[in-house]
């Protein structure tokens, strides 16, 4: 077997962070090699929530993936700038201006203001995040926050012609840009016709398609209770100009690579294009990163069929998050995936197989945790795992070759080292297996109560199992033994 000592290992591992990262952009519709603006920098930018609700795991498969792509990127020598939205004013529910602002939607469905519903369910969106290890951005921009900037945004589209007024609101005038449609593949024509016009409420549009920069506090809008002053009156941004505002005040004028649903592309996206581009008169982001939906049991998430999961039914179902996390990583970003319980089970399942192959690594005698040395086998599945991901970031193969790895004949404190080093992509915070240490007292009941188990005394094993339990752990029997870990 052929070694290496350490100091060709750093060479080697300098060599692995060689970035040559490839990703679908949907703007072009082909794989592109991701060549930083800034190199090695990298300007990310995330479309975050809307605050007015519960975070579900629909959402969650979404900022999953933008996570997943952030650590990818450190991982292949990117040095990475992620900043993330949170939309609390201006949504509608309607993309084409109609409905009312679902923030205010939020606040009348809880009896509560719109900055409780909106500090409540940011809240609520981090607390999510955070149970499945999802990195913090590097920025998280408010919209109420950056109000200025937005109307310096509009009022740089005014001087430049590219907006009009009514007495509800300031336009885009999408027919003043040649270039609307580009990410969409819409034609201009084609999306003033696909708008319908019984959905329009404002007569003085030009055109059904055109959307809303500033709304003023009147008409449908004159109880708004979050407005601020403009030069066009007192009102509240319209969704599309909060991103491109925020984008661009922190990031600037050209950004790397964006984020989004799939559901952002015909409408959202596509107007943060036109916006941004006809304030700077150049290419507003160089890649578009889009993910595919979650699907519930072959159906569409909906509120209306209750089939809408949140961490806490996660909870109630004792599913570790990460779990959830583990699910996401078998399925390539840009295609759709069907969550089940079963398949969530099978899930946690492997889950829990694979922290305690990390422990039974740390844990053998073979493993002195101490690496002096690698073999080429090993830099060998280091190698494959990092292309993998370079090639539009393949998780479900990634994974693969983590399982095949394993199952090989590397030594044990090597199979320690690849696992930890794949975890900093995959995010499943296995190395917190090994720093969950069981109490000494905790441990002697879960001893006893085995030893009432053996002799079929049933009555103290439930109590010795409620008397744990109360301490915070949880306990499972595995034939004539048992696991313990930290309910």
């Amino acid at each position: 077997m052929v070694e290496h000592t350490v100091r060709d290992r750093e060479v080697v591992s300098s060599s692995l962070t060689t970035p040559t990262m490839k990703l679908y952009n949907t703007l072009n519709r082909k794989l592109e090699t991701v060549k930083p603006i800034n190199p090695p920098n990298i300007s990310l930018y995330t479309c975050g929530p809307t605050v007015y609700d519960f975070t579900h795991i629909g959402h969650m498969r979404a900022f999953v993936i933008n996570d997943l792509l952030k650590r990818t990127l450190d991982y292949c020598g990117f040095k990475v700038n992620r900043v993330m939205n949170i939309t609390d004013v201006g949504h509608l529910s309607g993309d084409d201006d109609s409905g009312e602002d679902k923030m205010e939607k939020g606040a009348k469905k809880s009896s509560k203001t719109v900055w409780e519903v909106a500090k409540f369910f940011t809240d609520y969106f981090f607390t999510t995040t955070d149970a499945l290890n999802i990195l913090r951005p590097d920025i998280v921009c408010k919209a109420t926050e950056h109000i200025e900037d937005m109307l310096q945004l509009i009022n740089r589209l005014k001087q430049k012609g590219f907006t009009y007024e009514t007495g509800q609101a300031i336009y885009f005038d999408i027919s003043k840009f040649s270039n609307y449609g580009k990410l969409s593949g819409q034609k201009l024509e084609e999306k003033i016709q696909a708008v319908r016009d019984d959905v329009n409420v404002d007569p003085g549009k030009k055109h059904p398609a055109d959307f809303a920069l500033w709304f003023k506090r009147i008409g449908r809008f004159a109880d708004h209770m979050m407005h601020w002053p403009s030069p066009w009156g007192d009102g509240f941004p319209g969704w599309h100009i909060e991103c491109s505002a925020m984008a661009m005040k922190y990031l600037g004028e050209l950004i790397d690579i964006h984020t989004g649903g799939i559901d952002h592309i015909p409408v959202h996206h596509e107007n943060e294009i036109a916006q941004s581009e006809a304030a700077t008169g150049k290419q507003f982001v160089n890649i578009w990163f889009h993910n595919n939906f979650l699907t519930v049991d072959g159906q569409k998430m909906s509120k209306s069929l209750g089939n809408i999961y949140t961490l806490d039914d996660l909870k109630k179902h004792e599913v570790d998050p990460l779990s959830i996390r583990y699910l996401f990583l078998q399925t390539h970003y840009r295609q759709s995936l069907n969550f089940t319980w079963q398949s969530t089970q099978a899930s946690q399942e492997a889950f829990n197989h694979l922290k305690e192959i990390l422990l039974s690594l740390k844990n053998s005698n073979s493993s002195t945790l101490k690496l002096a040395k690698l073999s080429n086998k090993t830099i060998a599945f280091q190698q494959r795992f990092k292309e993998t991901l370079e090639n539009d970031l393949q998780t479900p193969q990634a994974v693969a070759i983590m399982w095949e790895m394993l199952k090989s004949d590397i030594p044990n404190d090597e199979k320690y080292f690849l696992l930890t080093d794949f975890d900093k992509v995959f995010g499943l915070n296995l190395g917190k297996t090994i720093e969950e240490k069981v109490p000494v007292n905790i441990l002697k009941l879960a001893d006893r109560r085995l030893e009432a188990r053996k002799i079929r005394n049933f009555d103290i094993s439930d109590r010795l199992r409620i008397k744990i339990e109360k301490a915070g752990y949880k306990i499972e029997d595995k034939g004539e033994t048992y696991s313990i870990k930290k309910s």
